[in-house]
């Protein structure tokens, strides 16, 4: 039998979510999309989508489930919101950060954070990071300050930083 995943977390989008699942598919490895349901006229009153339009596509990025749902403009994305990938390499936090960023606002990018084309916030951020928040307090101090100066955050920069 199948594990069922606890949580999932389901993005809004207005009408660009089978766009956004397929971008993000194409970014992340052992990533696919699992599952497509389309309105119908049932609540049409509600949605006034188009009956046969895309409403929700399941899909997994590196094995994590996720639902995008198409249900019109009247959520947008926040900050107060990302999604976190943890990155064991350098060249990972590139491809991920020229991947993710690439269409997406520029005035975002900040201690690795970047909103991508779709509105949407991520954090792409070394693996090591919680590790480096467990140090003592001028190791944490060196870290942050560094990271503030950053746009994309760069590995080896940091453990400079947090090894003094």
């Amino acid at each position: 039998m199948e594990r069922i995943q606890t949580i999932t977390p389901c993005l809004w989008f207005d009408d660009q979510g089978e766009e956004a699942a397929k971008f993000y598919i194409s970014i992340f490895p052992n990533s696919r999309i699992l599952q497509v349901a389309h309105f119908t006229e049932a609540g049409h009153e509600f949605h006034q989508k188009e009956p046969g339009s895309v409403m929700t596509v399941e899909f997994e990025l590196d094995g994590q489930r996720f639902t995008a749902l198409n249900g019109g403009p009247m959520f947008k994305f926040t900050e107060a919101v990302s999604l976190q990938v943890n990155c064991r390499t350098q060249e990972d936090i590139d491809h991920y950060w020229l991947s993710l960023s690439e269409g997406g606002d520029p005035e975002a990018q900040q201690c690795g954070w970047l909103k991508d084309r779709h509105g949407l916030s991520w954090q792409i951020v070394p693996a090591q990071m919680g590790e480096w928040m467990k140090g003592t307090d001028l190791q944490c101090t060196r870290v942050i300050s560094t990271m503030l100066k950053m746009k994309k955050l760069d590995i080896a920069a940091l453990q400079e930083a947090y090894d003094g």
